[in-house]
């Protein structure tokens, strides 16, 4: 599978596992689920816009790139908008729901990590963009996981949840400033 293949592949995955978590989410109040399933619709944005892109020049890519990485911020500031909502009436998630879809969230990432490992570093900013998102999704969903296991066997509270929704933003906020950088280098190269 070549890399247009790959990245529509991803996008796919990508949007159809937002509309599992996002209505899960929903259902039992969870920050780190809407935080995630936020990033899944960025996800396959991103990668649908890797498509769309992969023929451009490097100049375009750079500014995709950059246009990218302002876009990977967007679930960090849903996020914090969400916890700011259950900081003022806490009430945790059904554990058991948080943890499953989780799982099933780190399937599909594990999944699109995998077909983008061997694409990483072929087309600059836009791949590794992709790239860093599907990985760092993956841990987040471990993370998710855990809370749900913390809430339904150690601390039923909606800190775990909460915890884990903005290390989710945090994640976020790395990932754009790895990819705005890798967006300025491309450019550079172009300049030189």
């Amino acid at each position: 599978m070549d890399l247009r293949q790959t990245v529509w592949l991803v996008a796919f995955l990508n949007l159809s596992y937002f509309g599992v978590e996002f209505t899960g989410a929903r259902a039992i109040g969870s920050v780190s689920l809407f935080a995630d399933s936020v990033d899944f619709l960025e996800d396959a944005a991103i990668n649908l816009l890797i498509g769309m892109t992969l023929m451009a020049s490097a100049t375009v890519r750079a500014r995709v790139g950059r246009c990218l990485a302002i876009l990977i911020l967007i679930p960090g500031l849903a996020t914090i908008w969400t916890a700011w909502s259950q900081f003022q009436a806490p009430s945790p998630p059904q554990p058991i729901l948080l943890s499953v879809t989780g799982a099933g969230a780190l399937a599909v990432n594990l999944a699109c990590a995998l077909l983008l490992t061997r694409f990483r570093a072929s087309r600059g900013s836009l791949t590794r963009a992709a790239f860093l998102s599907a990985r760092n999704d993956a841990l987040a969903n471990v993370a998710i996981v855990a809370a749900g296991l913390v809430t339904a066997f150690l601390w039923r509270s909606a800190w775990p949840d909460l915890i884990v929704g903005l290390a989710i933003a945090a994640l976020n906020a790395d990932a754009a400033r790895d990819v705005w950088r890798a967006a300025g280098r491309e450019a550079d190269v172009n300049q030189a």
